[in-house]
């Protein structure tokens, strides 16, 4: 009788690889202190707020008023039901938070930032959506410059 144990080979997986406690390229990283998380914040920079209008976007921001208490620029997404089922919406999430991560240090300013996506950025490459957060962080680093 054969034995199917013995051409079987073992495959030790690294936990530390998986773990997601590093990120994949060292020096950027996208922690809770640099995300936009409550209600009270968003109805704030939408508000009183500026905008950015770009083609598969709508990006609002909001200068900190007080930049001792917070020095780092904080970024929040609002992706609503208009733009697809639960799974298409964790996906552009996904995908805008990883975007972000990229392209948050363009952000030098103490800013809140909250990226309102359209549905034309499902269909989108990541290229192009690295791209147009990149160009609207560019275009919000020298409005608040020129301030």
């Amino acid at each position: 009788m054969p034995s199917f144990v013995e051409d079987c080979e073992v495959v030790i997986a690294d936990s530390s690889s998986r773990s997601g406690n590093t990120p994949a390229t060292p020096g950027l990283s996208f922690p809770k202190a640099a995300r936009l998380l409550k209600h009270e914040d968003f109805e704030r920079v939408y508000k009183q707020g500026r905008r950015h209008f770009s083609s598969h976007m709508t990006v609002f921001y909001l200068p900190h008023a007080d930049v001792t208490e917070l020095r780092t620029s904080r970024v929040g997404f609002t992706v609503g039901r208009v733009l697809g089922g639960a799974v298409q919406r964790n996906s552009i999430k996904r995908r805008l938070r990883e975007a972000v991560r990229l392209r948050r240090d363009a952000l030098v300013n103490a800013v809140d930032v909250v990226i309102n996506p359209k549905k034309s950025i499902l269909t989108l490459e990541f290229t192009a959506v690295l791209d147009e957060v990149g160009r609207a962080f560019d275009v919000i680093a020298k409005k608040l410059a020129t301030k």
